[in-house]
């Protein structure tokens, strides 16, 4: 069953073609990979499909919506790539702060704040204001209020960029627990290594057009790499 159905999208930015007729589907409980060459404009799609950015044209289906309403956006988390955060809130602040967008019982904040914090590794850091961190911790922090109000569709922008193997091992880990918790997870990246270790399924976006749709990791015949390269260079 898909939870996310994109068809048709078209965008213009400044007079230039920058998505040409993307479609694909999610299917509901995958992980699945966006995948893309510099300047493919993958960051503008995620946004077009969260009407974060209005579509030239399009016909999106989110979590069995025809429109992007106030009850699919109950259902969904989003960590941008930049961390926009209020230099000015501390770690739970932030966390109360998007807690109130959501019709969620405020009973149950706490509990849930020390349970996100506890799947970023942040529970036991020193609770300062935004501003004092790195850009690391606060890639933590971003997916600690994406998962805040527990998505059944989980969007993810460069989610494991600034970090190290270690910590990037960990957000992997994080996020097929979060699968095996009947989370759907939709992510953009470039790591190669990462979707071929954990996701479902991908698709790669190059000259802005759809190039490789909804591929199965376990259907390849050849390293993920090898595939990709081959794909975009052919285009």
């Amino acid at each position: 069953m898909s939870i996310l159905k994109v068809e048709n999208i078209t965008k213009k930015l400044w007079n230039k073609l920058v998505l040409d007729d993307v479609s694909f589907e999610v299917i509901q409980w995958e992980i699945y990979w966006f995948l893309w060459p510099n300047g493919a404009w993958k960051t503008t799609t995620m946004k077009t499909i969260m009407w974060l950015i209005k579509q030239d044209s399009w016909n999106i289906e989110v979590l069995w919506e025809k429109w992007l309403n106030i009850k699919a956006k109950e259902k969904i988390g989003f960590m941008p790539e930049n961390t926009y955060l209020y230099k000015y809130l501390k770690w739970r602040e932030f966390l109360k702060f998007n807690w109130g967008f959501y019709w969620l019982k405020w009973k149950d904040l706490e509990e849930r704040i020390e349970y996100v914090l506890d799947k970023v590794w942040l529970k036991d850091a020193w609770d300062k204001y935004l501003y004092e961190y790195s850009k690391w911790m606060l890639q933590r922090i971003w997916l600690a209020q994406s998962i805040i109000n527990k998505p059944e569709l989980l969007f993810l922008d460069e989610p494991m960029s600034w970090l190290d193997p270690i910590w990037r091992k960990q957000v992997k880990d994080l996020l097929v627990e979060l699968n095996k918790m009947w989370t759907t997870i939709f992510f953009n990246t470039h790591i190669l290594a990462d979707v071929e270790s954990i996701c479902h399924k991908f698709s790669i976006i190059h000259n802005w057009k759809m190039i490789v749709t909804s591929k199965e990791v376990s259907s390849l015949d050849m390293p993920l790499e090898d595939f990709f390269i081959k794909k975009v260079s052919s285009k």
